[in-house]
């Protein structure tokens, strides 16, 4: 029975998947950062094991050396967090949390379990985002968090090649988890962070972005659509180094791809209506 430690399990993306590995007879240790949530998976599913785990506490990362077992065939490092602003405004402290979370977070991790996959000869997935890229405006710190996800993961799956550990990207796109859902808070919240003047220089800018999350909304995807994609990405005999999660992330992806640079920042800038 394959065993995988799932980071950020307590809701949206990471609960999804810690529910389907479970449900294919994988064994879950699932990490949360409340303990009402890991009772909550456990309830659902008597393959998974709630983990307290916050990435950023070095305690809780160092502890997963005694509570996960000697083997460990799979680690999904999906725990993350978006801030929203423009680059100019966001405070240094706020930048520092977004990598705090979703870049040093997850290396803290991965290198706490290296040597329990490596002895699985396993794999390490990485949830990225469409975000990791094609860079979305208003969106810096969280776009670049994602950037530098994505450049780990090419580095590590060179390096862990002798060993023959696999280490896969899966890119989400818009995703229906608490995130979106609550999304016009979360912009309500940052608008009223910044001062007078970047509020005013950037009035465009968020006026954009609203629409845009409008428009994306309807669209966004079921967090099964990701854990599915992250399921293949574990069952594959030969993985891709990188998933798109679902059809409009992998337009998205695409897109970003074909279209020149200057192209894809007039796009970006005509959809966030201050072209």
């Amino acid at each position: 029975m394959p065993t995988a430690l799932v980071t950020g399990a307590g809701r949206g993306i990471g609960e999804a998947v810690a529910l389907r590995l479970a449900a294919s007879g994988w064994t879950v240790f699932a990490g949360v950062r409340a303990a009402a949530e890991g009772e909550r998976l456990a309830a659902r599913n008597t393959l998974i094991t709630p983990v307290e785990l916050d990435v950023t506490e070095s305690r809780q990362v160092e502890a997963l050396l005694d509570r996960l077992p000697h083997r460990l065939d799979a680690v999904v490092n999906n725990a993350g967090i978006g801030v929203l602003g423009p680059v100019e405004a966001i405070s240094i402290e706020d930048f520092r949390r977004q990598f705090e979370v979703n870049v040093f977070g997850q290396v803290a991790v991965t290198q706490a379990v290296l040597p329990k996959i490596r002895e699985a000869a396993g794999r390490i997935v990485f949830i990225s985002s469409t975000g990791g890229r094609t860079a979305v405006t208003m969106e810096g710190a969280y776009c670049s968090s994602k950037f530098a996800i994505e450049g780990l993961a090419d580095v590590l799956r060179v390096e862990l090649r002798p060993w023959e550990i696999d280490v896969v990207v899966v890119e989400p796109g818009p995703t229906d988890t608490t995130a979106w859902r609550t999304i016009d808070g979360a912009l309500d919240d940052m608008e009223a962070k910044l001062s007078p003047h970047h509020r005013e220089l950037y009035a465009a800018h968020l006026a954009g972005m609203r629409k845009l999350v409008g428009v994306l909304r309807p669209r966004t995807v079921s967090p099964d659509v990701v854990a599915r994609t992250v399921e293949r990405a574990l069952t594959a005999p030969r993985p891709r180094a990188r998933y798109a999660a679902g059809v409009q992330a992998a337009a998205m992806v695409a897109m970003g791809q074909v279209l020149p640079t200057r192209a894809w920042d007039a796009l970006a800038a005509r959809l966030g209506g201050w072209k």
